[in-house]
């Protein structure tokens, strides 16, 4: 888990941990820690066990401070600002991982809402992982089409978001044609999933491996479709330059 500092927007340091796979194509994920005037930094158990999660998943993981959180540079930007960083962070991942075969995003309550905001600008990215999202305390509303299926977990205990606003979130996006939004609940936990950590690492590695297994079967099946269609071509060809010889073939008779 190296300690690095990346170059973010205006020159600034973010702060971060990678876990690199040795894969080229290994896939990779970026993790959202939460609210940095609530004690959000990329240290957050939750952020800790959704980055192992992935890791053992094959991923290459990413997590990082935003501004003005432990040694990453600036000040607290209530919103654009931690979305230019985050942007940063997934440009530094893309750059040391050229092909990876897929691209993940995950957040924590108020990385979340970071999180859905960078979806929607990177048409890259193939999934993600909302835990806790506060909808009721921000404005979702530019998922107007969310632009990839991913998953929603909260607790059923949680104070800060109720289970109704994500539910609430969910269906909203689930009105979207060939997007499948999952929601879970986490029975007893709380905002921060004290002592149920392992249930919501349960939960989300269900989810992935769910996801990777079915995201490998239709690259399958994209293979064998444009194999299919490579030998229609070749057949085609080959039908054509028989017509070309053909009557070239007469007139040498005559």
């Amino acid at each position: 888990m190296p300690e690095l500092i990346i170059n973010g927007p205006e020159g600034r340091r973010i702060e971060a941990r990678y876990h690199h796979e040795a894969k080229s194509d290994s896939p990779i994920a970026l993790v959202l820690h939460p609210h940095p005037q609530f004690g959000g930094t990329m240290n957050n158990q939750v952020v800790y066990a959704l980055y192992h999660t992935f890791a053992a998943r094959g991923f290459s993981v990413l997590r990082f401070n935003f501004r003005g959180v432990g040694r990453s540079q600036g000040i607290w930007d209530g919103g654009p600002g931690e979305l230019a960083d985050a942007a940063s962070a997934l440009d530094w991942l893309q750059i040391v991982k050229p092909d990876a075969k897929c691209c993940w995003i995950a957040g924590v309550s108020f990385g979340t809402w970071i999180a859905m905001q960078l979806l929607m600008r990177r048409p890259e990215i193939d999934g993600f992982i909302c835990v806790a999202p506060p909808s009721n305390l921000y404005d979702f509303s530019f998922l107007a089409p969310c632009p990839s299926s991913g998953l929603m977990i909260n607790g059923d205990n949680d104070r800060v978001v109720p289970s109704s606003c994500v539910a609430d979130l969910s269906a909203k996006l689930k009105t979207q044609r060939g997007i499948k939004i999952d929601h879970e609940v986490v029975s007893g936990a709380n905002h921060f999933f004290e002592n149920k950590i392992d249930d919501l690492t349960n939960v989300v590695g269900s989810y992935l491996d769910m996801r990777i297994a079915k995201d490998a079967d239709e690259r399958e099946q994209r293979r064998a479709r444009e194999k299919e269609r490579e030998a229609a071509r070749e057949r085609e060809r080959q039908r054509e330059n028989e017509e070309v010889v053909a009557p070239v073939a007469d007139t040498d008779d005559d």
